[in-house]
Parts: structure tokens; C-alpha cells; sequence
């Protein structure tokens, strides 16, 4: 609960300061690119959107590009975990993150997040397709860089910088503040589902709803269980694969799929 040393206008600016610097300016340029792409003279399903495009066609100067990239959308999750550890409260305790005593302990939360990653990803996977069908979806390029020794590194980065950025603010950081603020937990659950829903937009309103699903389901695991190392990991996961999946499988299976 708020105190007199942390009153309501603090914390509301501080999840608005958060999210302005965030999740919520990309859920703001989502809305926008998903006008601009009914707009367009080529109908939605027809268009592309690249996760990852090279920056530059010089391969160390790419490098470095999208290294600073990675890097730069970690800061706001510091941000976020400094202020929620004011006043000698620990954050990473106050999302669950404490490392297991026992490896057993360690063992269940990767388990937990593997059977997360599966129950969210196989029917996510089904939804694309159902998008891509009824000319709803954008085609999803999760690669856009060039073939270099350093490829898959970056897209590993990428990978978990994004579970970071998506899981501690969106959900970790955003219910926890709503929850301080007082917010009845189910409120605070559709909060972080809605917020997860529209910086997808992007991706058309079928990814949209998707992922608003999953945003539920991991908001409502984390209200209920205190922990944010399974929704890490089964966001990362479901990355990995992502990211690096187009990059070793064969093409008619991309071609089946829509990702080709």
C-alpha cells in the first residue's frame, strides 16, 4: 500500500514516467502504424513487419548497432527496479526474483515457464495463421539481419532483452504499482493484458488479441504466485524460438507457416 512517503501522485507518475519511457510509447506507436497500415494502398495482409532490420550494410558497424540497441532497452527495467526498491524495499523480492535456495526450486520455475511457452505459443502460432488467412495479420519477419558470425548472438540478446523489458515492466513493475495504488487485483491484471495487447498492434489487431490472452495469463500468474522467473522464462523461450527458429528451418516448412 502507498505510505505518506510514496503518496498516489508518486506513484502515478512514476508508472506513467515508466511506461511513457517504454511500453506505453511503443503501445502509442502501435496504434499509429496499425492506421498507417489500413491506409496504405496494399491491404494489411500483404504487408511486413521486421523485427530485427540491419541498421547499416557495414557488418561491424551493424554490430555495434544492434548491440546499443539490446543494451539501450534494458534501461528502463533498471528504471522500473530502482524505483520499486525505494526506501529499502528489494525489488527483485517484490517480483519474486530471489534466487532459489534450493536447485529443485530453480528447476520448477524453468519447468513452470516451459509449460507456459507451450500453452501460449502453440495456439499464438495457430492465431498468426488464422491472421494471415483472413488478411488481418502482417507477415512477421522475425530475422532482417544479415547472414554473420555474429547473427545469432544478437538475436539471443534480443531475445531476452525483450522477455526483460516486456515482463518486468508490463507486468512486474505495472501490477505491483497498481496494487500500491490501492487497484482492485482483477483491474490490475486487464491493465497489463490491455497494455500487452496494444504495443502489438503493429502486428495487426489478431496479434493484438493473442497476445492481450497471454497478457492475462501471465499478469493473473504473477497476482497470484508473487513470481516473475516463470513468465522470463517462458517469454524467452517463446523468443528464442521465434528469432531463431526462421534461421535454421527449412524453407517449405517457413512457406507453410506464412514466414517466408
Amino acid at each position: 500500500m502507498s505510505t505518506s512517503l510514496e503518496p498516489r501522485t508518486r506513484l502515478r507518475a512514476e508508472v506513467l514516467l515508466v511506461l511513457g519511457l517504454s511500453l506505453g510509447q511503443s503501445a502509442v506507436f502501435a496504434v499509429w502504424t496499425l492506421v498507417k497500415r489500413y491506409l496504405a494502398t496494399a491491404p494489411i495482409g500483404q504487408q511486413t513487419t521486421t523485427l530485427h532490420p540491419s541498421a547499416t550494410a557495414v557488418p561491424i558497424m551493424d554490430l555495434i548497432y544492434q548491440l546499443l540497441r539490446v543494451g539501450f532497452q534494458v534501461v528502463p527495467v533498471a528504471l522500473a527496479l530502482y524505483l520499486l526498491s525505494s526506501h529499502g524495499v528489494s525489488a527483485l523480492r517484490r517480483l519474486g526474483l530471489t534466487w532459489p535456495r534450493r536447485s529443485r526450486d530453480a528447476s520448477l520455475d524453468l519447468g513452470r515457464g516451459a509449460v507456459l511457452a507451450a500453452a501460449i505459443g502453440i495456439p499464438g502460432l495457430g492465431l498468426y495463421l488464422i491472421g494471415r488467412a483472413i488478411g488481418q495479420s502482417v507477415r512477421i519477419d522475425t530475422g532482417g539481419l544479415p547472414s554473420q558470425w555474429w547473427t545469432a548472438l544478437v538475436l539471443i540478446l534480443a531475445a531476452l532483452s525483450v522477455a526483460l523489458l516486456e515482463e518486468v515492466i508490463a507486468v512486474g513493475f505495472l501490477v505491483t504499482r497498481l496494487r500500491d495504488l490501492a487497484w482492485n487485483p482483477r483491474s490490475a491484471v486487464v491493465a497489463s493484458a490491455l497494455l500487452r495487447g496494444t504495443y502489438h498492434l503493429y502486428q495487426g489487431w489478431p496479434m493484438a488479441v493473442g497476445n492481450a490472452v497471454m497478457g492475462l495469463v501471465f499478469a493473473a500468474y504473477f497476482a497470484r504466485k508473487g513470481r516473475l522467473g516463470p513468465l522470463l522464462a517462458a517469454h524467452a523461450l517463446l523468443d528464442l524460438v521465434s528469432f531463431l527458429g526462421p534461421e535454421f528451418a527449412p524453407d517449405s516448412w517457413l512457406a507453410a507457416l506464412r514466414l517466408a
